[in-house]
C-alpha cells in the first residue's frame, strides 16, 4: 500500500504540472489588460479605458511589480523573423501589432525602427504647448498617431499618414518643429517595404530564456505559498484566499459531516425496509427536498426565520459583525449560530442522492452469500445489516466523498451572496467577472489538488472496507 500511495503521489507532479500550463497559458491570453485594470482602479475610473489617464511611468511601474516585463516561458518556438524580446513591449495591442507586421515582412530590425520613430513622434507632439493656433490640429494629430500602434497593414498605415500630412499641410508654426520626426515615420514605413524578408517567417528558431519568467516565478510562489497579487485591489492573493477559506472550509466541512452522517443511516433503513410505507414517505420527502431549489428556500428562511412580519430567531443577512473586543467563546457560539441557516441550505439538496447511493450499495451487498450466511448462523439482523453489510456497500459512497473534497474550497456562490457570507463562492464569482486571473489560477490549482487527493483518499478507503482489493499488484 505504501509503495502504491508514493507511486500516485509522484504521478501527482507531472499531472499538476500539465494543469498549471494550462492555466497559465489561458491567464497569459485572455482579452484585457490587468496593468490597465489596476491603473482604473486606482485613480477610480472603473468601466472606462485607461488610455491617456496612466502616465507610461505609471504603467511600467505596475507592469513591473506584476512581473509582465519577463518572458512567458523559459524558451519560445518562433521564426527568424520575430523578435525575441517583443513581451518588453508594455502594451498588450502594441505588442500584437509589431508581431502580425513582423510576420507579415519578415524584418523585425526595421520594424523596430518604425515603431521608434512613432514614438518619437508621439513625444515630440507632446511637447508643443497648444495655443489658438494649433490646439485642435494638436488633438487631431495625436489621435492619428495612436492609431498607427494598431494598424499593420500597409493600406490602413498610409491612409493614416496621408491624413497627418493634411493636418501638417496647414503650416503652423508649432507643427514646422516636429516634421523631422513625421519624415522619419515616413521614410522608416518605406524601408520596411522595401527591406522585407518574407523566407525568414519560414525559418523555424528557439529562444531560451532560462528560469527568468513569468511561469517559473508564478510556480515557485505558488510552492511557498506565494499566489500572486490580485488585479483588482493589489492585495495578495494567499491573503484574500485566506480570508475567504476561513468561512467556506468550515461550513463545507460540517455540511459534508452532517450530510453523511443523516443520509446514510437513511440510506440503510431504505434498502431494509425496501417496500415499506416508512420507507416510501422517506425516499418521496427527500427527493421534494432535492427538487427545493437552495436559493428559495434560503429566502424563505430569511423570510420567517430572520425577522420582519414573521420570527425574529436568527440574525439577518448582513447584520452587525460580532464586536472584535468579545470572548473568545462568545465568537464561537455566535459565529456558530449565524451559520445554521446557510448550513441547512448547503446539506438538505445532497440528502437525497448520498442516501440514495447507499440503498443501491446496502441492496447489493444484502443479496450476497456471505449475509445468507451469517443470517443461517444466527446472527441478529442488527449485527447482519451494520457489521456485515454496511461495510461492503459504502464503495459507492467512498466515490462521492472522493468527489466532494474539490468543494470543501469551492463554496456556494448563490448560499453565500445570499447570506452575505465573505467566502470561496463569492471571491472566485468576483475573480471571473473582474477578469482576476491570479485568484482565478490559484482556485484552480487548489481544486485540481484536492481533486487528486479525493481520488487518493477513495483508493486507500476502498481497500480499507473491502480486503478483497488490493495494491500490491499493481505496484509489482
Amino acid at each position: 500500500m505504501l509503495k502504491y500511495v508514493i507511486k500516485r503521489l509522484l504521478i501527482f507532479i507531472p499531472t499538476l504540472v500539465i494543469i498549471s500550463l494550462i492555466m497559465f497559458a489561458i491567464s497569459v491570453h485572455a482579452p484585457g489588460d490587468p496593468v490597465e485594470t489596476i491603473l482604473n482602479k486606482q485613480q477610480g475610473e472603473v468601466g472606462q479605458t485607461s488610455k491617456g489617464l496612466a502616465t507610461d511611468a505609471a504603467y511600467e511601474s505596475v507592469r513591473h511589480k506584476l512581473g509582465l516585463d519577463l518572458p512567458e516561458f523559459y524558451f519560445s518556438v518562433t521564426t527568424a523573423a520575430s523578435c525575441d524580446t517583443l513581451y518588453k513591449i508594455e502594451k498588450p495591442e502594441v505588442r500584437e501589432n509589431l508581431e502580425h507586421m513582423t510576420f507579415i515582412y519578415g524584418n523585425w530590425t526595421d520594424v523596430a525602427a518604425y515603431y521608434s520613430s512613432i514614438k518619437k513622434f508621439e513625444n515630440a507632439l507632446n511637447s508643443i504647448k497648444p495655443d489658438s493656433t494649433c490646439a485642435d490640429a494638436l488633438i487631431t494629430a495625436k489621435g492619428y498617431t495612436s492609431q498607427l500602434y494598431s494598424n499593420y497593414k500597409q493600406d490602413g498605415i498610409n491612409i493614416i499618414l496621408d491624413k497627418l500630412g493634411n493636418v501638417f499641410s496647414r503650416k503652423s508654426v508649432a507643427f514646422q518643429q516636429v516634421s523631422g520626426f513625421f519624415d522619419d515615420v515616413k521614410a522608416k514605413e518605406k524601408a520596411i517595404i522595401s527591406n522585407q524578408s518574407s523566407f525568414k517567417k519560414y525559418i523555424p528558431v528557439i529562444h531560451w530564456y532560462g528560469f527568468r519568467n513569468q511561469y517559473h516565478h508564478w510556480l515557485v510562489g505558488f510552492l511557498r505559498g506565494d499566489f500572486g497579487t490580485s488585479y483588482q485591489d493589489m492585495r495578495p492573493v494567499s491573503s484574500i484566499i485566506w480570508d475567504a477559506m476561513k468561512w467556506t472550509l468550515g461550513i463545507s466541512f460540517a455540511s459534508i459531516l452532517l450530510a453523511y452522517f443523516i443520509a446514510i443511516p437513511l440510506g440503510v433503513g431504505a434498502a431494509v425496509g425496501k417496500g415499506t410505507k416508512k420507507e416510501k414517505l422517506t425516499t418521496s420527502g427527500l427527493f421534494m427536498l432535492y427538487s427545493l431549489p437552495n436559493f428559495w428556500i434560503a429566502t424563505l428562511l430569511i423570510i420567517f426565520l430572520c425577522g420582519g412580519d414573521w420570527f425574529s430567531w436568527f440574525p439577518a443577512p448582513g447584520a452587525a459583525p460580532i464586536p472584535s473586543d468579545a470572548p473568545f467563546m462568545y465568537h464561537v457560539t455566535q459565529g456558530l449560530y449565524r451559520l445554521i441557516l446557510p448550513l441547512i441550505c448547503w446539506t438538505y439538496t445532497s440528502l437525497a442522492f448520498i442516501s440514495r447511493q447507499m440503498r443501491g450499495g446496502m441492496l447489493s451487498a444484502l443479496g450476497q452469500d456471505y449475509i445468507r450466511t451469517a443470517r443461517a448462523k444466527g446472527l441478529e439482523e442488527r449485527t447482519v445489516v451494520w457489521k456485515h453489510a454496511l461495510r461492503n456497500s459504502l464503495l459507492p459512497i467512498i466515490t462521492l466523498f472522493a468527489n466532494v473534497f474539490p468543494l470543501l474550497l469551492s463554496g456556494s456562490v448563490v448560499i453565500e451572496e445570499i447570506f452575505s457570507i465573505p467566502g470561496m463562492g463569492q471571491v472566485s464569482y468576483n475573480a471571473l467577472l473582474a477578469n482576476d486571473y491570479p485568484v482565478v489560477f490559484a482556485n484552480t490549482m487548489f481544486a485540481a489538488i484536492l481533486t487528486l487527493l479525493g481520488t487518493l483518499v477513495a483508493d486507500i478507503l476502498y481497500a480499507v472496507v473491502d480486503p478483497r482489493i488490493s495494491y500490491s499488484k499493481a505496484v509489482a
